[in-house]
């Protein structure tokens, strides 16, 4: 059976990659007769003044056509004698850096083209970096429009020796450089005899030859549950891809979260009963005995897998709103969906230098270190070592757009843990999440102060800001009541405390305990004069350069 390799091409816009995998694909002779003919037909209305315009073969929406980019990611299947091939012809463009980083999460090689004319530019490096953080340990730099240069030498060692440069941070297993023409087909198929100076393979044999699995039957079984299968009383069965390792009839898994264990009873791949099961493939595990499992939960063998309800992590930023601590997200992780919250942006990552960034708020395109606080615990695994549950994506919850996709880091606080603290979950992160500033409305002045507080709070509320009442029907003391605030501002709240007393000295503990959110307000008008005009002190207090009617 021949090995698969999938791999993608990438780099700036009209660097050539359309151009380069039709190349490769009409002169390896990859082409129905059928394809060919109509190439040809299309390409007498193109831009090369008849002559084939290889990029249409992959630029098929009509938007790319008139454009000349390549704008979604485009998928091709082709096999020789030698290996099969899948490759996704990726975009260039920035504003489609979300579309490469697609292409790139599937990937076992990356193929990046440069412009001879121009060099390693920013979307060099910026694809560079989001390869290697997709997990890609494999990369060819071809060095494209080599025709346009005279095929000099010195051109091509000193992109080379740059791009050794930008790499040296990351941990690639292999690098190759070729010098290439695309459109001209230096270097595609055959070697050319345009470039003596240049030893190695050309592209496609290279491909052929390049090493890039490593087995992933040996490390430990892990399997994420993606449907449990039960079609009538007498079965239920647990459905997914395994990501690592094997499983075979009769072996102890062990279930995550729940930590139960059971014995499998029966292997099905499709419909077909079989003995085991290796990495790669799709398979129905039925078990021994009734376990609690369901969609997002996670087979193994030997519980090396982390679980954690946050974690720290590095993101490439993908949306167009920017992302600010407090956002409230979705967190795909695996075939798990919870929600969760960034909590803070520690920096950004520059392009060029790879070094960090103090920032706290990130724009489309934007690499980033963030942490995120789950609703609950999460299985995962190291990127390094399983990147179905080392990866994940961020989704908006209002669109369902894909927001983010990253790479844990490691775990911020283990979900088990009894000693539990809200370190990572400041009071700025939950005001931010809340859109307003904490405060402490301490009312006095009324007869009956609670129902003053409840007017201001109706009104506060139809206004959109977040609240809570705190109830004074007890009889607390000033401190109880003082404290029972600070916890609401912590949560992002506005507080509204009925006090009742105007004494100095009680004003001054409670200020003392809740700091500079505090805001007393003495009213002795009507109270419903008075609710509009304590609206009107909140507003300014919150929005100093405000004013409410």
């Amino acid at each position: 059976m021949k090995s698969l390799l999938k791999f993608i091409t990438c780099g700036s816009v009209d660097d050539g990659k359309s151009t380069l995998i039709g190349h490769m694909l009409y002169e390896a002779k990859l082409l129905f007769a059928d394809q060919e003919r109509a190439l040809e037909l299309d390409s007498r209305l193109g831009s090369r003044g008849g002559k084939i315009d290889y990029s249409l073969l992959l630029d098929g929406l009509l938007a790319e056509r008139e454009q000349g980019i390549t704008i979604d990611v485009a998928y091709r299947y082709f096999t020789t004698d030698h290996r099969s091939f899948i490759v996704a012809d990726t975009p260039g463009h920035e504003e489609y850096t979300r579309n490469m980083a697609v292409g790139a999460s599937f990937a076992d090689l990356a193929v990046i083209l440069v412009d001879a004319t121009k060099g390693i530019i920013t979307q060099t490096k910026r694809h560079t970096r989001i390869c290697a953080l997709m997990g890609i340990k494999h990369l060819v730099l071809a060095v494209n429009k080599m025709d346009l240069v005279g095929f000099d030498t010195d051109k091509f060692d000193a992109i080379k020796e740059e791009f050794a440069r930008i790499t040296t941070e990351f941990q690639f297993e292999s690098i190759q450089v070729i010098p290439v023409s695309a459109t001209e087909g230096d270097n595609i198929t055959t070697k050319s005899p345009n470039t003596p100076w240049y030893k190695g393979l050309a592209l496609l044999p290279y491909l052929e030859n390049v090493e890039v699995h490593a087995s992933d039957d040996v490390k430990p079984f892990m399997m994420p549950i993606q449907r449990v299968c039960r079609p009538d009383h007498t079965f239920r069965g647990f459905q997914g891809q395994i990501e690592a390792g094997s499983i075979a009839v009769g072996d102890e898994l062990i279930t995550l979260p729940s930590h139960e264990k059971a014995k499998v009873k029966r292997i099905l791949v499709t419909d077909q009963d079989r003995n085991s099961a290796h990495a790669g493939q799709p398979v129905t595990i039925q078990l021994d005995r009734e376990v609690d499992v369901s969609r997002g939960c996670v087979f193994t063998k030997d519980n090396q897998l982390q679980e954690a309800d946050g974690f720290s992590s590095t993101i490439l930023w993908m949306d167009d709103s920017v992302l600010t601590p407090g956002k409230d997200v979705l967190v795909k992780v695996g075939t798990k969906i919870l929600p969760g919250t960034v909590t803070a942006i520690k920096h950004k990552i520059d392009i060029n230098t790879g070094n960090t960034v103090t920032a706290d708020q990130l724009v489309k395109n934007e690499l980033a270190t963030c942490e995120i606080s789950l609703s609950d615990g999460i299985v995962f695994d190291s990127f390094e070592k399983n990147k179905s549950i080392g990866g994940f994506i961020l989704i908006d919850r209002v669109t369902n757009m894909t927001s983010a996709c990253g790479v844990i880091e490691e775990a911020l606080q283990s979900s088990d843990r009894e000693d539990r603290n809200d370190s990572e979950v400041t009071r700025d992160v939950r005001a931010q999440q809340k859109g307003q500033q904490p405060l402490t409305i301490w009312l006095s002045g009324q007869t009956d102060n609670t129902a003053l507080a409840k007017e201001v709070e109706k009104r506060l509320v139809a206004r959109g800001y977040h609240t809570m009442l705190v109830d004074n029907s007890l009889g607390e003391s000033v401190r109880q009541l003082a404290g029972y605030a600070r916890l609401l501002n912590d949560a992002g709240l506005l507080a509204l405390v009925p006090a009742g007393s105007t004494n100095g000295n009680d004003q001054a503990i409670a200020q003392e305990i809740i700091g500079q959110a505090f805001l007393p307000i003495e009213a002795g008008a009507s109270i419903e004069e008075a609710a509009k005009e304590i609206v009107k002190r909140v507003v300014k207090a919150l929005i100093p350069d405000s004013y409410s009617i």
